[in-house]
């Protein structure tokens, strides 16, 4: 008889292609979804579909009967149009709620899916699974709690347990690369600063296996593993592979970064009491002086992580399938 899984956030873009990969390799898939969400994917997979929330345990609780691995995805990404303790809420509370019904119920082994963002900007990169918690905003200060408050169980309440910490999520699927690679398509990008730091991207298909790994392997128990691509690249670099991935001219020039980062407080400052997306903001201009960097060592030697697709490669498919989307105009 297969394994039963369970996964939280396979409506979602990671927790998608993991549930595709897990019924490729023969587990059984219970997927927690809210009432309101897209289930199409997952019931083309025969995945077996919870319909309830993190913050309402009673609605999955008795699914988690069974189950030999939990794999936690779902989160509360960022977003400037939502309450601050919307975050908390989701990426704490929601874990917490999870953990314990997971030990109640027996689980053999439960993955918490984290983020590099819990370190922040990396000062002396690359970063190993040691750089010092370093959050830059509520996102990353509620993923930092989350994941301390997951290792702490596994420690003390016995739970087998991994937490996974993924880099910078692309591929097929992605909404969050898009305005950037169609920016550059349209010619419309503008590089602020010196477009010298360093950026580590991982195509999504090689993030859930290390995921998987993570489920499976007995030396996994209780370690944290960074999941990232094979390389990183400066941002001038990364744009001028986008540019050739989409077969446009690489942007040209560099401006300055105070205007940006005045901007940003404008537009925080209107929209914000208002509960509206900023069109721009300071936490965006990360993007442009901050080092994201990380050694994917341990992951390899201790799971046999090993990412197959190359950031040119990935860069290229992910390309042509917004393209096909027709999302690039």
């Amino acid at each position: 008889m297969a394994d039963i899984v369970f996964v939280t956030g396979g409506t979602g873009f990671t927790g998608g292609y993991l549930c595709r990969h897990l019924v490729k390799r023969g587990y059984k898939v219970r997927a927690l979804a809210r009432a309101t969400s897209n289930t199409t994917l997952l019931e083309s997979l025969g995945a077996e579909i919870v319909y309830g929330d993190l913050s309402d345990p009673d609605s999955y609780r008795h699914n988690l009967k069974g189950v030999k691995t939990v794999y936690h995805i779902a989160a509360l990404y960022r977003s400037e149009s939502v309450p601050r303790k919307l975050f908390w809420e989701v990426n704490l509370e929601g874990t917490r709620n999870l953990l314990e019904a997971a030990a109640a119920a027996g689980v053999d082994r439960f993955v918490h899916c984290s983020t590099v963002g819990v370190q922040g900007e990396i000062k002396n990169p690359p970063a190993t699974e040691d750089y010092p918690y370093n959050p830059g905003d509520v996102y990353q200060e509620s993923k930092m709690e989350g994941e301390k408050l997951a290792l702490r169980f596994f420690r003390e309440q016995g739970l087998a347990g991994v937490v996974v910490r993924p880099v910078g999520i692309y591929g097929p699927g992605d909404k969050r690369f898009l305005k950037l690679f169609r920016y550059i398509n349209n010619g419309k990008f503008r590089m602020f600063g010196s477009g010298q730091v360093l950026y580590h991207l991982t195509f999504v298909e090689d993030l859930v296996e290390g995921i998987i790994l993570a489920g499976e392997k007995e030396q996994a128990v209780g370690q944290i593993y960074t999941l990232g691509g094979e390389e990183y690249v400066t941002l001038n670099e990364l744009v001028e592979m986008i540019a050739e991935a989409l077969g446009v001219e690489k942007p040209e020039g560099h401006l300055p970064l105070w205007p940006l980062w005045v901007a940003g407080v404008v537009c925080e400052a209107i929209c914000r009491p208002l509960r509206i997306e900023p069109p721009i903001y300071r936490r965006r201009i990360d993007f442009f002086i901050k080092d994201r960097a990380f050694d994917i060592s341990k992951a390899k030697k201790e799971l046999g992580y090993q990412p197959k697709v190359d950031l040119k490669t990935g860069l290229k498919i992910t390309a042509d399938w917004y393209r096909q989307q027709g999302w690039l105009d």
